[in-house]
């Protein structure tokens, strides 16, 4: 049987371009509004007014800018925690998993101390249900550290067959322990008061208070990566693991730190959501924040500022794709398309910086 092979092949560059690599993201954006635009027209949808829906809209006014943000606020956490493990070359695909049990921690800590005439409420019940998701989200992270540490299983595999479990534990939760007895028999919990929820930054919209969190903790995140000698000796770790080993940096260490971290940001996006915009717990609490959060990250640059640039994009195509089935028709699935677009047009960008593609001489 013939192999069939092609015309091109992939050569290593000698010196690859550095600032292609920072040009790299604006041109698999571009790219993939060109082809989501054949795919509007192949829909049968005019390809601008399509195109209009997802990049305009969403800045038409004050309510549709603050839900543009209010998405942002927990891809920008969990690409936090990502850019930190892929950093460390820990490969951590299981923030949607940690972001769930995040919630369901505090959705758990939020029935528990949301009950009339209860000693704890206000600030204290808000920093006891953050505190709640935090955990949750780092137990569930350091379940895949554990596994890895001690018996070397792959993380990848691990935390990603960790987000199917977190979804059944929240899915036994809201029929079980945590259901609301006066919620008609549906799978949800009660809705919190009003008291444990986070405060509103700008009146008449849901934005809330977790915005200025995520930068904070961006700005934190920049200095802990390029000012201190634990973030250092995680990046060395990734990059140059020997070198590292060498300057007495642990890998081991470089493990748990990471995927803990990774874990506690997740976590604290899943609180922030539940008593934010859902203010309860449901059987699914987030539209694949965690997964989208891994394109967030490299959108970025693998870098904690760059990672709210990449979450704006990412929250542009949630809203836009909302926006584009009420409007326009088009089925749920489309952000999802644009968001796969935009990741394999990402990742053949990267490659073309490392590798340039060059013609077969025949024989």
């Amino acid at each position: 049987m013939a192999k069939l092979s092609l015309p091109l092949r992939l050569e290593l560059r000698a010196a690859p371009s550095r600032s292609m690599t920072y040009f790299s993201p604006a041109i698999a954006i571009v790219l993939t509004l060109v082809l989501g635009a054949f795919l509007l027209l192949a829909l049968g949808k005019d390809p601008l007014a399509g195109l209009k829906v997802f990049l305009v809209d969403p800045f038409a006014t004050k309510r549709s800018i603050s839900e543009l943000l209010l998405k942002a606020i927990p891809l920008i956490l969990c690409a936090l925690g990502l850019v930190v493990c892929f950093r460390a070359n820990i490969w951590n695909i299981g923030a949607e998993g940690q972001f769930t049990v995040g919630a369901m921690c505090s959705g758990a800590m939020l029935v528990w101390l949301d009950v009339p005439g209860h000693a704890i409420a206000g600030s204290a019940g808000l920093l006891l249900m953050v505190l709640a998701g935090i955990l949750g989200g780092a137990f569930w992270a350091g379940i895949t550290a554990l596994l890895r540490d001690r018996f070397n299983a792959n993380e990848i595999l691990v935390s990603l067959m960790l987000t199917y479990i977190a979804q059944l534990l929240l899915m036994y939760a809201v029929n079980g322990p945590l259901k609301d007895p006066n919620g008609m028999n549906f799978p949800q919990s009660k809705v919190f008061s009003d008291v444990f929820m986070l405060p509103v930054l700008l009146s008449g919209t849901r934005l809330h208070v977790g915005f200025a969190v995520a930068i904070v903790a961006a700005l934190a995140m920049t200095l802990f990566m390029t000012r201190s000698l634990r973030g250092f000796s995680l990046m060395v770790g990734g990059v140059a693991p020997h070198a590292a080993r060498y300057a007495g940096f642990s890998a081991r260490s470089a493990l748990w730190v990471s995927l803990l971290v990774s874990g506690g940001f997740a976590g604290l996006a899943g609180a922030f959501e539940i008593a934010g915009p859902i203010q309860q717990l449901l059987p699914s609490v987030s539209p694949g924040y965690g997964f989208a959060a891994i394109i967030v990250a490299f959108i970025g640059r693998l870098h904690p500022l760059g990672a709210i640039f990449g979450a704006l994009i990412m929250s542009l195509l949630y809203l836009g794709g909302e926006l584009a089935q009420s409007r326009l028709g088009l089925p749920a699935a489309i952000t999802g398309v644009f968001q796969g677009m935009l990741l394999f047009l990402l990742l053949a960008c990267d490659t073309l910086i490392e590798y340039r593609l060059v013609w077969k001489q025949r024989n």
